[in-house]
């Protein structure tokens, strides 16, 4: 072997190293802010959770004394019922308004297409405080736009935030937030169809309703089961607007209505970090599960 070829060969041995060397350094920033951002506040509150502070001998571990108080809590059950009510009003009915628009887009149908897909966009722009503020107002039974045209027509004023609305008024203002994020998604999965597929299709005679339901459809089950999974998480931590219109529904919704303003109530207002950590931690484990078990019966359909 000549000097030159050993030299190239420990040349390539030593890019080789560095090529090897460069994706862990890459990744090690975000490693860096993944530990201390999210698996150290984690593993934080896992350890307030086995503890209990009392009134005689201070801090004290328990165990998982919490967790079985926190079982058999009816506050947090009842709260987390009410989350998986609104998970099952408000999903279904938030991504079939984000698929019909997504497809309607997509069809080229429309005029102005731009402007109707940033119009139903813009309002996921709109922070979910002002979003709830907003709502309020609209829904206010003594001075929202609603309450003054009964008022007008000397009708009486729908009580949109009175306890058999309220579940209600909450899924429009997230179904408002969350349509236009959940179309941009299918949307997106659409226009990674080939044309081909279409053209195919238009040769053999299918029509536009039938290209929807055999190609576009199909093809978007990916994007649904994404953002059906990003919808369970944001419904189980239901929060903002809950806890905006409080303020102006105090007999309805209570310090308890879902269970992550309970866990909130409990760490901020109650001083019990302990049990509101328990609390947090089976809300997780509930968000685990039911994200599971809709991974598992979508993998099901799909084999069936």
């Amino acid at each position: 072997m000549t000097a030159t070829t050993a030299a190239s060969s420990k040349g390539r041995r030593g890019g080789a190293r560095r090529h090897r060397s460069a994706g862990p350094l890459f990744v090690a920033p975000f490693m860096a802010l993944f530990l201390l951002l999210f698996l150290a506040p984690l593993g934080y509150a896992a350890y307030l959770s086995l503890f209990q502070e009392r009134l005689i001998g201070g801090t004290a571990f328990v165990g998982l004394d919490n967790y079985v108080r926190a079982l058999g809590d009816p506050q947090l059950i009842h709260g987390v019922v009410r989350v998986a009510l609104f998970f099952v009003i408000q999903v279904p009915l938030m991504l079939l308004l984000a698929l019909l628009f997504a497809l309607a887009l997509d069809s080229g149908l429309l005029r102005f297409a731009r402007v109707i897909r940033l119009g139903i966009f813009v309002p996921y722009a709109v922070p979910s405080v002002v979003a709830a503020l907003m709502w309020g107002y609209l829904y206010g039974p003594d001075f929202g736009p609603f309450a003054q045209l009964s008022h007008d027509l000397h009708l009486p004023a729908p009580d949109f935030l009175s306890d058999s609305w309220m579940l209600g008024s909450l899924s429009n203002i997230v179904t408002w937030e969350f349509v236009g994020y959940n179309m941009i998604i299918l949307y997106a999965a659409l226009r990674t169809v080939p044309e081909e597929l279409y053209e195919a299709a238009a040769v053999d005679g299918a029509g536009a309703w039938r290209i929807a339901w055999s190609i576009k459809l199909p093809a978007l089950r990916p994007a649904l089961m994404l953002t059906l999974l990003f919808s369970v998480i944001g419904s189980f931590q239901l929060f903002n607007e809950p806890k905006l219109l409080m303020s102006i529904a105090p007999d309805v919704i209570s310090s308890s209505y879902t269970a992550n303003l309970y866990a909130y109530t409990l760490a901020f207002t109650g001083q019990q970090v302990n049990y509101a950590a328990t609390v947090s931690f089976l809300l997780g484990l509930v968000i685990v599960i039911v994200s599971y078990a809709v991974l598992l019966t979508a993998n099901r359909r799909r084999t069936s």
